[in-house]
């Protein structure tokens, strides 16, 4: 079974090192320095007080050769079409593809642009490019979350995790799977960038606006036939456990002027024409706002 990971930052590059690491026959696509490093070197990931390193296959998406059986794309959400449609003619009717990428309609994006299997999937795990090549993931939270219609691909992927020992989760129902993540990550990423504070100190300064963010996000999950009520208490205790000064990826891209994920986790609440979302609204329009001014800076 032929596998490619496409995009090798803190999700792809650990995944595709563990595959790696058991024997999995995988490609690795990435770019730039982390990429030159990898390909000289392999890839090293720093777990805690453990380190290990493992020769990876990577090259950039435009070398990629064959069919590949499943691919799993760890690119953030704005870069998961075009990632998609690079590999088009490497895929086929019988490749399995799922995304690990933010968001909850990243399968929708897969199937607009493919002709394969298509999964829907989520991951929990915190990892980062520490320095090229190197990968650090803290603590021992991972879990790969996946599913869908097609039982035989889901046994295929849980297969490929299940030899290189990564733990994960075939829920039943997985949009709901994928909004109980989805809630506390558009909610948090949404706040921390637009108040530029860490999740804790929106959680103690801004509660009641997370409360009510939270709810309007809950309210377009029924539009779509998901109820994730109850996450909302749990997403505020979350929030009030963090160290202070842990924050969200997408304000840390706004911090540091880089792209961010705003259509994904803002936008998708905000442009749901048929729920009301006041807070959200304003939220995303001051954030496209800034987001527009970064680039044009850039």
């Amino acid at each position: 079974m032929r596998v490619a990971v496409v995009g090798l930052g803190g999700v792809g590059g650990y995944i595709a090192a563990a595959f790696a690491k058991a024997g999995i026959d995988v490609t690795g696509f990435g770019r730039g320095e982390h990429l030159a490093v990898i390909q000289k070197e392999g890839i090293t990931i720093v777990e805690d007080e453990e380190q290990w390193s493992v020769p990876l296959k990577v090259k950039e998406l435009r070398e990629a050769e064959g069919i590949y059986d499943v691919v799993l794309f760890c690119v953030k959400s704005y870069d998961l079409k075009e990632s998609c449609e690079a590999l088009r003619e490497h895929t086929n009717e019988k490749s399995i593809l799922l995304s690990f990428s933010n968001g909850v309609d990243n399968g929708d994006i897969l199937r607009s642009c493919s002709r394969s299997r298509v999964l829907d999937a989520a991951v929990y795990i915190l990892s980062h490019i520490e320095r090229p090549g190197f990968i650090r993931k803290k603590g021992k939270v991972f879990a790969a979350v996946f599913g869908g219609e097609d039982a035989k691909a889901v046994e295929e992927v849980a297969t490929l995790f299940e030899k290189a020992g990564l733990r994960y989760k075939t829920p039943e129902n997985i949009k709901e799977a994928l909004w109980k993540k989805y809630i506390f990550i558009a909610a948090f990423a949404s706040l921390t960038s637009y108040y530029e504070k860490s999740i804790f100190s929106v959680y103690t300064e801004h509660r009641d606006e997370a409360e009510a963010l939270l709810r309007e996000i809950a309210a377009v999950a029924k539009h779509y036939g998901v109820n994730v009520d109850d996450e909302i208490k749990k997403a505020l205790h979350t929030a009030s456990t963090l160290p202070e000064n842990a924050s969200t990826s997408m304000h840390l891209d706004f911090q540091n002027g880089k792209k961010v994920e705003l259509e994904s986790l803002s936008g998708f609440i905000a442009n749901t024409a048929a729920v009301d979302t006041p807070l959200m609204d304003k939220i995303y329009r001051a954030l496209k706002s800034r987001a527009a001014s970064l680039q044009e800076n850039s």
